[in-house]
């Protein structure tokens, strides 16, 4: 499989996270978002939605959008699920996924922060504060969600869905210097995660393509 990825990209993290937890091979190929590398006519032909990450499957099939993606791959390689099977289960871990994926990414990605810029103004200072607004917004909701305590992870005491979600999204958080200190059940998922080979080997810094 070859996985199209950039090194920043939470929705590619994502990815790597599952693809590496099912212990599945792949061949990254990176396309610079930061230089716009992902709107080239090249790209377009792999993904005419023009985002990351894409998957490329050993017959050149092609998939888009990282949740998406998980979900394949948990079906196609059940070993080690990152879905629950029972219905709760499937439904909450969904839920959890999406709350950061739809809720939180989506406000602070690559071209809403360039839109900030270019076409509003904002400034660098102006833009981290709308930055660690959403952020700050997005985990309370979380930390709220977790505070239940349903095990190491997000969701029971093996890796899910959600908490490939999860840590992109830390990391994100860590990145623009914001005050983690009142989620200590959602760091604590995230510690937890971090301990695992799957989930450090994915980190940003450890790519081919980092800078």
């Amino acid at each position: 499989m070859k996985l199209y990825t950039y090194f920043r990209s939470s929705a590619a993290f994502r990815v790597r996270i599952a693809l590496n937890l099912k212990g599945l091979p792949y061949e990254p190929v990176f396309v610079h978002l930061a230089k716009g590398e992902h709107r080239a006519a090249a790209y377009a032909k792999v993904n005419p939605q023009a985002l990351l990450p894409t998957l490329e499957l050993d017959d050149g099939t092609r998939l888009t959008q990282s949740l998406a993606i998980i979900e394949y791959l948990d079906e196609a390689h059940p070993a080690k699920p990152l879905i629950p099977k029972d219905s709760f289960g499937k439904a909450r871990v969904r839920s959890l996924s999406y709350l950061i994926a739809s809720e939180i990414h989506p406000l602070n990605n690559l071209r809403v922060l360039q839109h900030l810029k270019r076409a509003l103004g904002q400034n660098e200072e102006q833009i981290n504060t709308w930055y660690r607004h959403w952020i700050a917004d997005g985990l309370a909701k979380l930390e709220a969600e977790l505070s239940g305590g349903r095990g190491k992870f997000c969701h029971g005491d093996a890796p899910t869905m959600a908490d490939c979600c999860l840590v992109p999204q830390i990391f994100n958080a860590k990145r623009y210097q914001s005050d983690l200190a009142p989620y200590p059940n959602t760091m604590r998922v995230f510690e937890t995660c971090m301990q695992l080979e799957a989930f450090d080997r994915a980190q940003p810094s450890k790519q081919p393509d980092a800078e």
